[in-house]
């Protein structure tokens, strides 16, 4: 399971550091990004990197002021939650929301309640990267 993890950071990392990349890995064509449910959010879009049986990596785009509702991921075993860039606060459960740096890893049990805001005033990218049971 951790090697698993590992990998997917690694590719997650890699993908998001590299300003070469344009597609999304294993398909050809641009990323494409959806925006989530108004009932979900707003100012939220995401685009699935990885679906694989074992794990699945997002690609999350947040504009400024943007708000995940809280939610939970109960087909999850655990996630990663990790902004590449300054300006989100993250809440779990009934704690209040913390500011998170650029690259702060925020680990999520599965069924834990959490959201997100962009808190700044620009577009924050996050990779996701979820673990299923």
């Amino acid at each position: 399971m951790r090697a698993k993890l590992a990998s997917a950071v690694v590719v997650a990392l890699l993908w998001i550091g590299s300003a070469a990349v344009a597609q999304t890995p294993g398909t050809s064509g641009a990323i494409v990004l959806n925006p989530i449910a108004a009932t979900s959010g707003t100012g939220v879009s995401n685009a699935v990197l990885i679906n694989r049986d074992e794990i699945r990596v997002l690609r999350v785009d947040v504009a400024p002021k943007g708000v995940r509702n809280v939610h939970t991921h109960d087909d999850m075993q655990y996630h990663l939650f990790i902004p590449t860039s300054a300006g989100m606060q993250f809440q779990a459960e009934a704690e209040p929301p913390t500011p998170m740096a650029a690259w702060q890893a925020q680990f999520v049990k599965g069924g834990t309640k959490h959201g997100f805001t962009n808190t700044g005033t620009s577009p924050v990218t996050i990779v996701e990267i979820f673990v299923k049971k």
